[in-house]
């Protein structure tokens, strides 16, 4: 398959897989770990990164096995979005569109430049601490005030 002009202004639905994963920015605030508070609702996030993502690159290192490794992966879907957008960081382009929002300036689908959102400030390059650094008890230490 191959991606068509401006497939990013489409309805999710209607993206091949190739369009779909194209979407993906690379900023890699979707692999910060999150609290949710039971008794609120609140979502916080935090430095604290899953222990797939490189933090230089702000990609998952074994994308394509990393429901092995981390089985509460999300696989993001038309369909998951109902279920999980309201997690998703508010400059992720499936959150985005899902909420029929344009892409930001930066995005690389606009600029044709992949390290367009590092420069943008928009990644979690140089700020973020693998969770195999950081006992889960002390997550809240780690925590995001200013949100994504």
């Amino acid at each position: 398959m191959t991606k068509r002009n401006e497939f990013w202004t489409l309805p999710l639905t209607k993206l091949n897989p190739e369009e779909w994963e194209a979407l993906c920015d690379g900023c890699g605030k979707c692999c910060l770990n999150k609290l949710e508070y039971e008794d609120t609702g609140e979502l916080a996030f935090t430095r604290v990164s899953c222990k797939l993502l490189d933090a230089q690159t702000c990609r998952c290192v074994d994308y394509n096995n990393r429901h092995s490794f981390v089985p509460e992966c999300v696989r993001l879907s038309p369909a998951s979005l109902k279920r999980v957008a309201y997690w998703m960081p508010k400059t992720c382009a499936y959150r985005l569109r899902y909420e029929n929002k344009p892409l930001p300036d930066w995005h690389p689908l606009l600029t044709g430049d992949p390290e367009s959102p590092h420069r943008a400030g928009e990644s979690v390059r140089g700020w973020v601490i693998s969770e195999l650094a950081v006992p889960e008890d002390d997550w809240e230490d780690y925590i995001i005030e200013e949100g994504l």
